[in-house]
């Protein structure tokens, strides 16, 4: 598999090529283009308990689309349903990522949950993160552009709307990022604290900033 990431950081497309029998596997609604001698398999990834855990509790689509080229090699090209980055990672182990952040992934990748914990409870993006495993690629999308950051044996603050995704080696706790007259004034609210030694993935904007404001801006109803 070869891959490039085209037109980033606002408006990435993956483009993806594949050898004859090679697949790739993807959110539904993901494909841009593909190549007419790829075939589509639509399926319940990990069964229907997987499915509906990786919908119901991760944020994403309860079917995979599987992409498989015949006969000879093809390509693909794959966009998330919003204006952002796209990255790629090289997977070997564990990464946990952020519900609604999973693009695609090479077909050998696992895609299951992971509870996070009653710290959580209180985050915005929800109680459930996505956990990666496997060897192969896997690309990831986020709302706006992706900062990292290489933490070693430190802390490290994010708002719980910019995480994408982290790796192995980091843990998180949400809390207030200050007192109570700081949580609700400030427009900053809750944070998660991360700790350890590992990769942290930030968007540069959050969905829930975006849309609170553009709530103003639309029609209201008389």
């Amino acid at each position: 598999m070869r891959y490039e990431i085209l037109h980033r950081p606002s408006f990435s497309l993956l483009r993806v090529e594949l050898e004859d029998g090679e697949a790739v596997q993807a959110e539904t609604g993901a494909m841009v283009y593909m190549s007419p001698n790829i075939k589509i398999e639509t399926k319940m990834k990990g069964g229907l308990l997987g499915a509906l855990k990786r919908s119901a509790l991760g944020g994403e689509s309860f079917f995979i689309n599987t992409f498989r080229t015949e006969r000879r090699n093809g390509e693909i090209g794959l966009a998330p349903s919003y204006p952002g980055d796209i990255e790629a990672f090289e997977l070997s182990g564990t990464l946990y990522a952020q519900s609604g952040a999973f693009l695609a992934s090479s077909e050998d990748v696992r895609i299951d949950t992971k509870w996070g914990g009653a710290k959580t409870f209180f985050g915005r993006e929800g109680l459930f993160l996505l956990k990666l495993t496997g060897e192969g690629y896997v690309f990831l999308s986020s709302f706006g552009a992706i900062q990292r950051k290489e933490l070693r044996d430190e802390k490290f603050i994010v708002d719980t709307g910019h995480i994408v995704a982290f790796s192995e080696g980091l843990d998180f706790k949400v809390r207030k990022v200050g007192g109570l007259k700081s949580t609700f004034l400030s427009g900053e609210g809750l944070v998660a604290e991360f700790r350890g030694t590992g990769t942290l993935y930030i968007q540069t904007r959050s969905v829930d900033g975006f849309v609170g404001w553009l709530v103003p801006f639309l029609p209201k109803k008389e």
